[in-house]
Order: structure tokens, then C-alpha cells, then sequence
């Protein structure tokens, strides 16, 4: 049995056509799509598209990750302030891109349990962040203790997203393993990533796959698509953790959210003062 397991890639339309030239090429039994299809990029629409007709061509699991919670959270609670309205403006705009469509994101299920097919008791626990819930990811400096909380007990492997950071960790006899992302990785190395897996007939194994795609359209996407026009300020900074391939929205949200959230300084000011720092 092959398994490919992808996650995070960001609404990267180029991204997700080469990670689907992946699949195809590789012909696994089960794919499975752990989280953040859309939102934090320019091409929401479009990708929930690609997957749904690889959906109904093989056999698959989509789950829900964090960004597709808060797409439908924005859907139906309007922002509290100017500054909220502000922050969370490419999520907005993202929800306009999507249309009554957001409703086939929210299906989608929390985690999915694979069972390895020769009944040797090696389960599989796949989720987007960690049980604790799709916000809460794992990551390299994790703390073995912290990694006991995050892990179900009793699962040969556990394997997640959300970070952006593929790694590899083993903990009380569970591998546990981040696929990375798909569309907008966070190590360094502009390639997406996804994780191969393979029943071998007495264990799983697995891998992490680095494929590259077509950068200079997935850039012109972000200018024509309207993202960094309409998708407010903070869209400026996603654009520029794609760019450099590193993560920056957690450092702006610790410097500068409270202040914009309490009307001391704009986003707009906010987000100038911190891309100048970069």
C-alpha cells in the first residue's frame, strides 16, 4: 500500500498542480490532503477546484486545518474594531473569493486513523497540528515533555502539518512526522514537500519529498489575483514569508497586534515599520 500525504499549500495554485503531477506520477492507493488548502495566498478557489476533481478520481481524505476554521469563523462573525478588520483582511478576502464554496471546507473531518493492511497493529494518526488542536503544531525544539501532550499514545506513527517545517521526531515508540508544506515552506528551501508512505509487509516507511514548481507565476499570482491589493496589509507579509521562504507573521503578531488591536498604531504603520526591519 502507497500513501501521499500533503498539507499548507497556502491557495499556491502552481504549487498545487505540480503536488497533483506528484501524485499522479507516483499513483499511491490513498491520498490525503491534512489541512490549509486555502487561505494565505492568492488562489483559494482555484485550488479547492483541483483537489475536488482529484477527489472524485482516487481514493482520498481532505482535513480541515486551521485556515480553513478560520475562513468559515470569518464567514458568519463580522471584526470587532478597525484594526481586527485589518489584520484579518486577506482572510476576508479570501472569503469573498470563495464564495457559498466554503461550506465543502468546513466538512471536512478533524483527523483521520489508518490501520496498516496485514493486521500488525501499526495505526497511523493523521491531523493537521496536534491533538491539542490544529493551531498547536509541532516543532524541531519541541520539548519531549511538551511532544507527550501534543501526540496520541498508542499510534505507530503521527503525522501533521501546519508548521511548515518538515521533521522527523520519535517519542514513546511513535514516529512522529511533519510533512511540511506544500505551497509555502518555512526551512529555507522554496521547493514544496510531502511525505511518501509505503507498507513494506511489516512496518511503514516514509520519506519526505521535495518537488519544485513554477515560482515566477505563483509571484505574479500574488499581484494579479488583487491578494496583496485587497487582502490588506498583513497580506504584505505573507507574500514576503513565501518570498523568503521563513516564517514572520508569529514575530509581527508578538510586536505589533495588541498595539493595532488597541488603535495605537495602524496595521498599515505596523506592517511598514516591520518589513523595513527585515
Amino acid at each position: 500500500m502507497k500513501i501521499i500525504l500533503f498539507s499548507d499549500v497556502q491557495a499556491n495554485l502552481p504549487a498545487m498542480e505540480a503536488m497533483i503531477e506528484e501524485i499522479e506520477r507516483w499513483n499511491p492507493d490513498l491520498v490525503v490532503m491534512d489541512g490549509d488548502l486555502v487561505n494565505r495566498g492568492p488562489r483559494s478557489l482555484d485550488c479547492l477546484d483541483l483537489w475536488q476533481d482529484l477527489a472524485a478520481s482516487r481514493n482520498s481524505r481532505p482535513l480541515r486545518g486551521n485556515h480553513e476554521d478560520f475562513v468559515h469563523y470569518c464567514s458568519r462573525t463580522p471584526p470587532t474594531s478597525a484594526g481586527e478588520a485589518a489584520i484579518r483582511a486577506f482572510t476576508d478576502w479570501t472569503v469573498r473569493q470563495l464564495g457559498d464554496r466554503i461550506g465543502a471546507c468546513r466538512s471536512w473531518a478533524d483527523d483521520l486513523l489508518l490501520h496498516e493492511p496485514d493486521g500488525m497493529d501499526q495505526w497511523i494518526h493523521v491531523t493537521h497540528g496536534s491533538v491539542r488542536s490544529n493551531r498547536h503544531g509541532i516543532y524541531r525544539d519541541t520539548t519531549d515533555d511538551d511532544l507527550r501532550q501534543l501526540v496520541p499514545r498508542g499510534v505507530a506513527w503521527f503525522i501533521t502539518g501546519h508548521t511548515h517545517r518538515p521533521i522527523e521526531r520519535h517519542i514513546d515508540g511513535t514516529t512522529v512526522l511533519n510533512i511540511g508544506s506544500a505551497g509555502s515552506p518555512f526551512d529555507g528551501d522554496t521547493r514544496g514537500s510531502y511525505a511518501r508512505l509505503v507498507w513494506t509487509g511489516q512496518r511503514w516507511r516514509a520519506g519526505i519529498v521535495r518537488f519544485a514548481y513554477d515560482r515566477e507565476r505563483a509571484r505574479q499570482d500574488y499581484f494579479s489575483s488583487g491578494f496583496l491589493d485587497e487582502g490588506g496589509p498583513i497580506a504584505r507579509i505573507i507574500y514576503q514569508e513565501w518570498y523568503r521562504a521563513r516564517s514572520l507573521i508569529p514575530h509581527w503578531h508578538r510586536r505589533y497586534r495588541d498595539a493595532v488591536l488597541r488603535g495605537d498604531i495602524s496595521a498599515e504603520q505596523a506592517v511598514d515599520e516591520f518589513l523595513s526591519q527585515l
